[in-house]
């Protein structure tokens, strides 16, 4: 068995990279706000002090603990931010960056690979991007979706556990905010971008695991796709991530960009999260939305067997809250929410959730009893 360790959107930067050891330029380019500090001031307002000059434990707060018992192989998130120090903003309102000297903390939180194929990576052009490349690499860190060329950005990260391989295939669509232009080419860099979703794709994506995927290798597509607010999930995105399964021997279809999470669906054994919502993010303060409960955060502990092709054999799913800019233990009431919500809104995937004992709540798919045991803590 491996368990992973999946997350949705990490965003360090901006009010988070403010109240770390080593702050970057607080300047902001926004039509609103123009400090990084002013976001500070926000999440104080609406939830009280926040502390300053903290290492990233702190911003993990009671999640490290829980990854830690969890005992994971591996760690997967979709790193929305950009680690860097020069290079010039791009011109589309808002631009993410954190101070390399702060980003150590990615690795001690138990983190192997961090997907860049998403709308924030560039946000400082190319040498933004290099620079955040040069970053994690230099820290032994794994990267997917994005590079210095195509070659280097259509290329998985391979994850070695002993004698098993996890392959993470990153890749970002235009609908969730990645302009046409960020797509790498042959000798610049850029994001692995999917222009369309459509059979073509889904056979270049298998002509590309094919060449590296070995029987016993678990193969993940993390996707930057689809809107930032809302349940409903298109029809495009529920074909194209079955395809995936069926077609081009992925065992995991990890999709992020939305703000909050969405449905999941087991298709075929294999696990797909239809929008892992964000991990990390500095919106406190920033009102609107709030129907949606942006403020709470999954962490997905899939266990598959690879033994069996892939095939899920359970979820564990932590929720949490963030506040101070800090991940902290979801309470009774906020999980009873996210099932509450998730059951009426999720239905169109075929999942639902059910409660459980000692205040746990199970995920099973509607009318299958075959499907494994999923639990929520």
């Amino acid at each position: 068995m491996i368990k992973l360790f999946l997350a949705g959107d990490v965003m360090l930067g901006r009010a988070i990279d403010q109240i770390l050891r080593h702050p970057g330029d607080p300047q902001l380019y926004e039509g609103y706000l123009h400090s990084a500090h002013d976001y500070v001031r926000l999440a104080e307002r609406a939830n009280g002090p926040i502390p300053r000059n903290v290492d990233l434990a702190y911003v993990w707060g009671d999640a490290h603990t829980a990854l830690e018992r969890a005992n994971a192989n591996c760690g997967i998130v979709n790193l929305e931010t950009a680690i860097m120090d020069a290079g010039s903003p791009e011109a589309k309102g808002i631009n993410y960056r954190m101070s390399p000297r702060n980003a150590d903390g990615l690795r001690q939180f138990g983190i192997d690979c961090c997907v860049l194929a998403n709308n924030h990576v560039l946000d400082w052009g190319a040498k933004g991007l290099v620079q955040t490349l040069d970053t994690l690499h230099g820290m032994t860190m794994a990267t997917a979706g994005a590079g210095r060329n195509a070659a280097e950005a259509t290329e998985p990260a391979i994850l070695q556990r002993e004698n098993r391989r996890v392959l993470v295939f990153g890749f970002a669509t235009s609908n969730s905010g990645v302009p046409r232009h960020w797509a790498t080419q042959p000798d610049s860099p850029g994001v692995n971008h999917l222009h369309v979703l459509d059979e073509r794709m889904v056979r270049s994506i298998k002509s590309k695991v094919s060449e590296i995927k070995r029987s016993d290798d678990i193969a993940i597509a993390s996707i930057h796709w689809g809107s930032n607010w809302g349940y409903d999930i298109p029809p495009a995105h529920v074909s194209f991530a079955r395809a995936l399964i069926d077609e081009a021997s992925i065992d995991i279809v990890h999709r992020h960009s939305s703000h909050h999470a969405k449905g999941w669906e087991i298709h075929h054994g294999k696990l797909i999260l239809f929008g892992c919502g964000d991990f990390l993010n500095d919106y406190e303060g920033i009102r609107g939305r709030g129907e949606y409960r942006g403020d709470l955060a999954l962490m997905y502990l899939p266990e598959v067997d690879e033994n069996t092709g892939g095939s899920l054999a359970s979820l564990t799913i932590i929720p949490f809250r963030i506040r101070n800019f800090r991940l902290n233990r979801a309470s009774p009431e906020d999980v009873k929410w996210l099932c509450s919500t998730l059951n009426k809104k999720c239905r169109s995937v075929g999942m639902r959730l059910v409660t459980g004992l000692v205040g746990a709540l199970h995920l099973q798919q509607d009318h299958s009893p075959a499907v494994p045991s999923l639990r929520w803590e």
